[in-house]
């Protein structure tokens, strides 16, 4: 080494050194008294914040969950195996957060936004906190933007809007879940992002999820947050926050999102574990006197925005578990009286083959007619009320084998708009297809239909209209109406297929 590098590197040390500053810097440290079961009892944390991220030894979080005057309760998030007793813990003045952008579009993170996917980690700048104040009345305007979702029953008689809270429940096992991916799919070229959050699922059921969603081209829409039954209960807790700040990301952006959570029964499950692991005081169902508080600042930041904060939305679709039909449980009426309406699945229905099996007394949508455009509104508004006289009338008629012309006429009738309303979930329809359908079964256009062949006869009607009407889809369409001249061209069109599926 030459005598001028030599001056060249103590030169630049020097200057190092010069610049260099020893900041001291107080932090807020403490000690682990307990641990175990995903939670931690900590002492020593006097500035700590609720909700504020701790760090425990070899690089693994908490979260602070429980301030008691001499101690701290900290749910954790990470392996717990490490952990013992006397452990430094160190504040670290974060409150938690999610990573939020456009790259998750078809990933599949944990509520923590780690990817589960076997993918590179996206690259993200933009975070959103988990938990946040729900928009004002000022930022908001009214729901007035329908939300299709492909289902005919839903869209006719309980309309879901942009922004709306709409509660999907129903016993175990009877197609909440497959009612809930049906709306998805059927956002598939709409401009609406979705958001699954599986909570406490099967690994199983969320791979075949996926796959679902891959199968039908909805994927690349989609961000799935997965929390599994086999995660923490900390994760769980958290993964439906998770999922709503990503929502958040893309309501604040202009756009609409669309969010379900699957389901909030078993997110409130993994509340009470940890709550009454931190010896919180239960209450009915042992839950804890907040439970409702945690459902409804979750799902109040569902949300349509006005012009003049961006105009997006986030729709949120709940999905609340009942035991043997019973709508009066601590949770399920919780959540009810925090959504916009509820669509109830009912056992009988399931099990005599209607799909889906949807109580249309017992279902309601309080944005109503605001969520459907016109021409909807013009042939669904007598649906409801009909079927729900047929399904009384029904109850009774089997009992009896005299009825008047009139009650055999309401029962026909009711019999055939219950067919066309039964539908397959990974067939969701176009609005458009559904006017059409259910107008022609209320202008009484199937009433010579044997009610046998109604599924054939209304499948060979949507494909005659597509190949030799399609004008007239195209219309309703674009004028959202049906007036007297699409009405007339209708009734030319469906009375011309009748005579050619009539004949042998």
């Amino acid at each position: 080494m030459t005598r001028a590098s030599f001056n060249q590197i103590s030169a630049r040390i020097a200057q190092e050194i010069n610049q260099f500053k020893l900041v001291a810097e107080a932090r807020d440290v403490g000690e682990i008294l307990q641990v175990g079961d995903g939670i931690a009892l900590v002492s020593g944390l006097s500035d700590v914040a609720l909700g504020e991220i701790v760090e425990f030894p070899q690089d693994s979080f908490g979260l602070a969950f429980n301030l008691a005057r001499n101690s701290v309760g900290v749910i954790i998030l990470d392996s717990s195996a490490h952990l013992k007793e006397g452990d430094t813990v160190k504040a670290t003045g974060h409150l938690l957060q999610v990573k939020v952008g456009p790259q998750l579009l078809g990933r599949v993170i944990d509520p923590l936004g780690h990817p589960l996917d076997n993918k590179p980690a996206p690259s993200l700048t933009a975070s959103l906190p988990l938990e946040s104040v729900a928009p004002g009345v000022i930022t908001r305007e009214p729901v007035s933007t329908p939300l299709q979702t492909g289902i005919k029953a839903v869209d006719a008689m309980i309309p879901i809007g942009r922004g709306q809270r709409e509660l999907i429940i129903g016993d175990r096992g009877i197609g909440k879940s497959a009612l809930a991916l049906t709306t998805i799919i059927n956002q598939k070229q709409r401009g609406v992002v979705c958001i699954y959050v599986a909570i406490g699922q099967k690994a199983s059921f969320i791979a075949q999820t996926l796959a679902t969603l891959d199968q039908f081209g909805a994927l690349d829409h989609t961000i799935v947050v997965a929390a599994p039954a086999s995660t923490p209960a900390a994760l769980q807790y958290l993964a439906p926050y998770a999922g709503t700040a990503i929502g958040e990301y893309f309501a604040g952006s202009g756009q609409d999102a669309l969010i379900v959570h699957d389901d909030l029964t078993k997110h409130a499950w993994a509340y009470r574990e940890l709550s009454l692991l931190l010896r919180r005081p239960s209450g009915r169902e042992a839950y804890p006197g907040d439970i409702f508080y945690l459902h409804s600042r979750l799902l109040e930041r569902a949300v349509k925005l006005n012009p003049k904060h961006g105009g997006g939305s986030l729709t949120a679709l709940p999905i609340i578990e009942t035991q043997a039909g019973d709508l009066s449980a601590y949770i399920p009426t919780n959540v009810i009286s925090i959504t916009d309406g509820q669509i109830y699945l009912e056992p009988d229905l399931f099990y005599a083959g209607v799909r889906p099996a949807i109580n249309v007394g017992l279902s309601v949508s309080r944005v109503g007619g605001s969520a459907q455009i016109k021409a909807m509104k013009q042939v669904a508004g007598k649906l409801r009320l009909d079927l729900a006289q047929y399904r009384e009338l029904a109850a009774f008629a089997q009992f009896s084998t005299d009825l008047d012309p009139a009650t055999r006429a309401t029962l026909d009738r009711g019999g055939r708009l219950s067919a066309i309303l039964t539908q397959n979930w990974d067939d969701p329809w176009p609005v458009e297809d559904q006017i059409l359908l259910i107008w022609a079964v209320t202008s009484g256009h199937a009433d010579q239909i044997p009610l046998d062949q109604i599924p054939d006869w209304q499948d060979k009607l949507r494909t005659y209209i597509h190949t030799q009407a399609e004008d007239l889809l195209l219309t309703i369409a674009s004028d959202k109406q049906l007036v007297k001249s699409t009405i007339a061209a209708l009734t030319k069109a469906v009375t011309k297929f009748n005579l050619i599926y009539g004949q042998p």
